[in-house]
């Protein structure tokens, strides 16, 4: 289960790739970004498939990033995450975030076995600051329930 210090340590380990951002201000990737970006976060977005996303230079992989980052935020299907966690790790990235419906158990596995911390089963907007209310009821919902880090 993921704990509170592992949700600080990710946020507080700027700049973030988020990989999986979409072109399609409509998808929860590209919304993530944008909400992200607007709080302040360093972010650089990851799509091959672009040169930039709302407004911003679009990297097609880890790897091409001008700068180290300290986390990435992996917002895809659970195959393509099982390539992106090994990239990560290959870039020395040691912190993943797996949005709701990214994570597969290869690359929950896959972290562990290499010392990454890996966020899996959480929603990045719950945890980020100034969260809007439906993010915040959804973690106050995830808290009754027993499912929110501790």
């Amino acid at each position: 289960m993921t704990t509170k210090a592992e949700v600080k340590d990710f946020y507080t380990s700027q700049p973030i790739a988020v990989v999986g951002v979409s072109r399609d201000s409509k998808k929860f990737g590209n919304t993530a970004y944008k909400e992200l970006r607007a709080k302040g976060y360093k972010l650089y977005p990851v799509n091959p498939n672009t040169d930039t996303i709302e407004g911003d230079k679009c990297y097609p992989n880890l790897e091409a990033l001008p700068e180290p980052v300290g986390g990435v935020l992996i917002i895809l299907p659970p195959r393509k995450t099982e390539e992106v966690v090994k990239e990560a790790n290959e870039a020395g990235i040691k912190r993943v975030w797996m949005q709701q419906g990214a994570e597969s158990q290869a690359a929950i596995r896959y972290c562990e076995e290499h010392g990454m911390s890996a966020i899996h089963n959480e929603c990045i907007m719950m945890y980020s600051h100034d969260a809007a209310f439906y993010h915040r009821a959804h973690k106050f919902v995830w808290g009754l329930l027993g499912k929110a880090p501790k």
